[in-house]
């Protein structure tokens, strides 16, 4: 490995490590949520799912591997995840009409059962956390891309 080659995968690995941690937190708070606290997910939660608990095992390899091209395979999951996470707090906040509401079985995407700690929106956590991660492979993709 050349010292350029090694000096990009040094600066892309904070912030893959970064966003391993956010999707690793994620992860787990979802698990906790659901197993710990017995609170069902909805619809919309399990599409998050589907791309947020990938994202943890992705990355953790980039991050071990000091990969940094783990945008490239890491970027379209978060995207597609906040593109729900986007549309599900669109759908919490009432800004989209219910009539459109995705949720068949289980609580309701936008009911109060979408509340953490009796305060705090699941859905804008969700949200939250793949803007992070999204803008931390952005730098990870900037450092590496010349």
């Amino acid at each position: 490995m050349s010292e350029t080659e090694r000096r990009s995968g040094d600066s892309a690995w904070l912030p893959t490590f970064g966003a391993w941690v956010i999707a690793l937190a994620s992860t787990l708070g979802a698990l906790f949520i659901g197993e710990v606290m017995g609170q069902a997910p909805c619809d919309l939660c399990w599409y998050q799912r589907a791309f947020m608990f990938p994202l943890a095992v992705v990355l953790a390899v980039a991050a071990l591997r000091s990969d940094e091209s783990a945008w490239r395979y890491a970027m379209p999951l978060a995207a597609i995840g906040w593109l729900i996470a986007a549309s599900h707090n669109l759908l919490y906040f009432k800004l989209i009409p219910t009539a459109i509401k995705p949720c068949s079985q289980g609580p309701w995407c936008s009911g109060d059962g979408m509340l953490l700690f009796g305060s705090l929106p699941i859905p804008l956590l969700s949200l939250a956390a793949f803007t992070a991660i999204i803008l931390l492979l952005f730098i990870v993709r900037r450092r590496t891309t010349a």
